[in-house]
C-alpha cells in the first residue's frame, strides 16, 4: 500500500512578514467559521503580521446580526453591500437599510462586494444590473469606496461602471482572476486590482502574467476567506493568517522582497479604505 505524499505546510509565521499586512477581504462571519473562533483566527493573523482586516458583510441582514462578532476587534474594518447572486427582487428598502448603517458605523469603509454574476443563475441580470446601479449611486452619494465582485460579466461590469461615471472614483476589482488584457482596462479607468490566493497556484500562469504588468502602487492583497487558499495551504480552509503566501509570490512575479510587497499593499489598502496609517520602518 502506497502512503500518501506528505505535503509541507509551513506555519504562516515563519514567513517572517513585519506586523502591517492588510487582508482587505475575509468573511469570518459566514458559515465555516465559529463564532467563537475568532478571537483564535485575529491571535493567528497577528502572529503572521496581519494588522487589519477587512470583514464583508453580504446584505443588511448579516451585518445585523454578525457586526457584534467584532465589538472587542478594533483592528476589523468593515465593508457591506449585496452580492449580485443575493439581488433577486431587490428593492429600495436594502439600499436604505445599508446607507442608514454607514451613516451610523464609521467602522463601514466601503460599498460591496458589488457587482454582477452571470456564472450562477441565483438572480436574474435583470435585478442584478438594478441593484448594481442603486449600490453604486449609494456608494456616490456617501462618497466611500467600491469593492466589485464580477464573474462571468466582465464587460457588463466594466460598462456599467463607466456609464456611471465611476471611472477615476475609489473602487477595486476583488478576487481577480483575469489576464493581462483585463488588468488594464481595469486599470486604465484608474481602479485597484485585488489579488487572491489562487495567484500562487502553478497552472494559473495567465494571472501571474496580469500580476506581472499591474503596478504595485495599485495592487491590494486579499484572502477571501474562507475560500481561495493559497499554496501550500490549498485545500485547507482559508483565514487571514495565510494571506503573506500570496505576498511571497506576488513578490516573486515582480521581483522584489516580499517585505516590499507586504507594505507597500497595506499602504495603498490605508489610502484606499481611509485607515489609521503604521509608523515608518526604523
Amino acid at each position: 500500500m502506497s502512503k500518501k505524499k506528505h505535503r509541507d505546510r509551513p506555519a504562516p509565521e515563519t514567513l517572517g512578514l513585519p506586523p502591517v499586512g492588510i487582508d482587505t477581504h475575509a468573511h469570518l462571519d459566514m458559515r465555516g467559521f465559529e463564532p467563537g473562533e475568532i478571537p483564535d483566527i485575529l491571535a493567528r493573523a497577528r502572529a503572521a503580521g496581519v494588522a487589519r482586516i477587512g470583514n464583508v458583510f453580504l446584505g443588511p441582514e448579516a451585518y445585523a446580526r454578525n457586526a457584534g462578532l467584532f465589538a472587542d476587534a478594533p483592528q476589523v474594518f468593515f465593508i457591506l453591500g449585496m452580492h449580485p447572486t443575493e439581488c433577486a427582487n431587490y428593492a429600495g428598502p436594502l439600499t436604505a437599510a445599508m446607507e442608514a448603517a454607514f451613516r451610523a458605523d464609521p467602522r463601514l469603509r466601503a460599498v460591496g462586494e458589488i457587482g454582477l454574476d452571470f456564472y450562477w443563475d441565483d438572480a436574474p441580470p435583470g435585478d442584478q444590473k438594478r441593484a448594481f446601479r442603486e449600490q453604486l449611486e449609494m456608494a456616490r452619494g456617501l462618497d466611500v469606496p467600491v469593492v466589485i465582485h464580477s464573474r462571468s460579466a466582465e464587460e457588463e461590469t466594466l460598462a456599467i461602471l463607466a456609464d456611471m461615471g465611476f471611472s477615476g472614483r475609489p473602487l477595486v476589482w476583488h478576487c481577480f482572476g483575469g489576464d493581462a488584457e483585463l488588468a488594464r482596462r481595469i486599470l486604465a479607468m484608474g481602479f485597484f486590482i485585488s489579488v487572491p490566493g489562487p495567484v500562487t497556484y502553478a497552472k494559473n500562469a495567465a494571472l501571474a502574467a496580469a500580476v506581472a504588468e499591474i503596478p504595485l502602487s495599485r495592487l491590494l492583497l486579499e484572502t477571501d476567506a474562507p475560500f481561495l487558499t493559497a499554496e501550500p495551504w490549498r485545500g485547507k480552509r482559508n483565514e487571514p493568517a495565510l494571506l503573506g503566501f500570496t505576498a511571497v509570490r506576488v513578490a516573486g512575479i515582480k521581483g522584489l522582497p516580499p517585505e516590499a510587497v507586504w507594505r507597500a499593499t497595506a499602504d495603498n489598502a490605508v489610502s484606499f479604505f481611509g485607515l489609521p496609517g503604521f509608523p515608518s520602518p526604523s
